[in-house]
C-alpha cells in the first residue's frame, strides 16, 4: 500500500502546479484580452523556469508538509512570505538580470493576484476534501503502550496525514480472541492493522496476519508505521534485532558517490566563496580578543576524533568553568557571533573539514567526546550514529528545536536513525533544501 502521506504531498504539488499555469494564463487573458494567444509562447518558457524557482522556494518554506499544515494563521504567513521572496527572486531574473528579453510588469502584478486567489481556493479545497473522513486509511490499534497512545493522538489531531484510527484493540491477546476477525475488520473499513513490534514473529499470531495481507489489509509494526507518520525511529519501541534487519555497517554505493560528490562541491564553493570567507575572518579578529579560526575535537566517523573547524563565535576562553551545553541564547556568544550563527556563516570553515573527509553536507550533527561519552551510557544506541559520516546539517536539525539535553540528545538520536536507514540523493537533497529556511523564513 502507497503511503497516504506522499500521495497527498503528489497531489498537492501537481495541484499547486496546475494552480501556477492556471493564474499565468487568466494574467495574459486579463493583461492582453483576445490577443493572449500570441503572447503565450513569449511568456511560458520564462515562467516556467519562474515556477519551477516557486516550487522550490514552497518546498523549502514547507508549504509540502502535510504533518504541520493546516489552513490557518500559520500557513497564510509560510505562503505570505514564501510568496514575497519568489517576487523577490521574479522582480531580479526579469528587470535586474535581464534574463528573459521581457519586463511584464503588469502582467506579474496580475499573476500573483489571481494566484493568491486561487492557492487559497485550492488549498481549502484540498484540506477540506482530503482531510476528510471518507479519504482517510481506516487504521486498527492493537496495543496501548505510550507509542500506540502517541501515534493514535496524533492521527485524532491531524487528519491530513491520512489516517484515522477507526477500532483499537488493547492487546494482541484480544486479537487472538477475536472471532471472525476478518469479518469484523471489513464491517469497520479497516485498511491498516498496527500491532506491537515483535507480533509478526509470534507463531500464533502469523495466520491471522498473512489472512489480513491476502485480504488485502495492511500489516504495520509499531516501529514502522511510527516512522511513516514521524519520519524518525522510536527507540523504546526497538531492540538490537531491529539493527540487525535495517542497518548496514558496510558503505553502500551511495555514500562512496556522496563523497566524490561532496569533495567537488565543496572546492567550489569554498572558491567561489572565498573573499566572503577572508572578510569574515578580519571582522571575527578585530571585533573581538582572539583568533577567528576555533578548532574543538569531535567525534566521527567509526567512532574516532577529529578536529572541527568553524569561524569563532564565543569569546575566549568560554568554557574556563568546564565543558558545558551550548544554548539557544547563550550569553558567551559575541554580537557578531550572533549573526554568524544565525546566518550559518560560522560553519563556512567546515569546507575544509569536508574536503579532508571529517564531514559530510548531510549526516549526524557531530557531538564532543565528552559528551558522546556521556550520552552513550544515558541513551541506548546511541553509538550507532557513528557508523557514517557526520555532517554540517542533517535530518535532526531540520525537524527538532536546538538541543542542550540527555532528553534532546534523545529525540534527536531517533531522527539520526532514520536518516541512517533511509540515506539518499532526493533525502540529501531535501535535507540542504530545508536548511535553507532558517535564513528567511522561521522554522514552525
Amino acid at each position: 500500500m502507497k503511503s497516504p502521506l506522499s500521495q497527498k504531498t503528489l497531489l498537492l504539488f501537481l495541484g499547486d502546479i496546475v494552480v501556477l499555469y492556471a493564474a499565468l494564463l487568466l494574467a495574459l487573458i486579463i493583461r492582453y484580452g483576445s490577443g493572449w494567444q500570441d503572447v503565450l509562447d513569449l511568456h511560458l518558457v520564462p515562467f516556467t523556469i519562474v515556477f519551477l524557482l516557486w516550487l522550490i522556494v514552497f518546498y523549502v518554506a514547507g508549504l509540502y508538509d502535510l504533518r504541520r499544515l493546516k489552513n490557518n494563521i500559520t500557513f497564510l504567513s509560510l505562503l505570505s512570505v514564501s510568496l514575497a521572496f519568489n517576487v523577490l527572486i521574479t522582480i531580479a531574473l526579469f528587470y535586474f538580470i535581464s534574463a528573459f528579453g521581457i519586463a511584464p510588469r503588469a502582467t506579474l502584478s496580475i499573476l500573483v493576484i489571481v494566484f493568491v486567489i486561487l492557492e487559497l481556493l485550492w488549498r481549502r479545497f484540498f484540506n477540506a476534501r482530503l482531510g476528510h473522513a471518507a479519504n482517510l486509511f481506516n487504521v486498527l490499534m492493537v496495543g496501548d503502550d505510550p507509542t500506540i497512545q502517541e501515534l493514535t493522538a496524533t492521527l485524532r489531531k491531524d487528519p491530513q496525514i491520512g489516517y484515522k484510527v477507526a477500532f483499537h484493540i488493547q492487546g494482541t491477546h484480544d486479537l487472538k480472541a477475536v472471532e471472525q476477525l476478518e469479518i469484523l475488520l471489513r464491517a469497520k473499513g479497516i485498511d491498516v492493522v498496527v500491532v506491537p513490534h515483535g507480533a509478526k514473529q509470534n507463531v500464533e499470531l502469523q495466520k491471522i496476519f498473512y489472512d489480513l495481507l491476502a485480504s488485502g489489509i495492511a500489516v504495520y509494526d509499531v516501529p514502522a508505521f511510527y516512522e511513516e507518520v514521524f519520519r524518525k525511529i522510536p527507540l523504546k519501541n526497538v531492540e538490537e534485532s531491529w539493527f540487525l534487519e535495517h542497518i548496514s555497517a558496510r558503505r553502500n554505493v551511495y555514500d562512496d558517490l556522496k563523497r566524490v560528490g561532496e569533495m567537488v562541491i565543496a572546492f567550489a564553493i569554498g572558491l567561489i566563496l572565498l573573499p566572503l570567507i577572508a572578510l569574515v575572518a578580519l571582522l571575527v579578529r578585530f571585533t573581538s580578543r582572539g583568533p577567528a579560526i576555533f578548532s574543538q575535537e569531535r567525534v566521527g566517523l567509526q567512532n574516532k576524533n577529529f578536529t572541527l573547524y568553524k569561524f569563532r563565535t564565543m569569546v575566549v576562553n568560554a568554557e574556563r568553568n568546564g565543558v558545558q551545553w551550548a544554548s539557544k541564547n547563550d550569553p558567551r556568544v559575541t554580537l557578531l557571533g550572533r549573526f554568524l550563527r544565525y546566518t550559518h556563516l560560522d560553519e563556512l570553515p567546515q569546507l575544509w573539514n569536508i574536503l579532508r573527509g571529517d564531514l559530510s553536507f548531510v549526516g549526524p550533527r557531530p557531538e564532543r567526546p565528552e559528551f558522546v561519552a556521556m550520552l552513550e551510557k544515558e541513551i541506548p544506541y546511541y553509538d550507532i550514529r557513528h557508523l557514517i559520516t557526520p555532517g554540517v546539517t542533517g535530518w535532526a536539525q531540520i525537524n527538532y528545536r536546538y538541543g542542550a539535553s540527555v532528553e534532546d540528545s534523545f529525540e534527536k538520536l531517533q531522527y539520526d536513525i532514520y536518516y541512517l536507514k533511509n540515506r539518499s540523493l532526493i533525502l540529501d537533497i531535501a535535507v540542504i533544501l530545508k536548511t535553507l529556511r532558517t535564513l528567511f523564513v522561521n522554522a514552525s
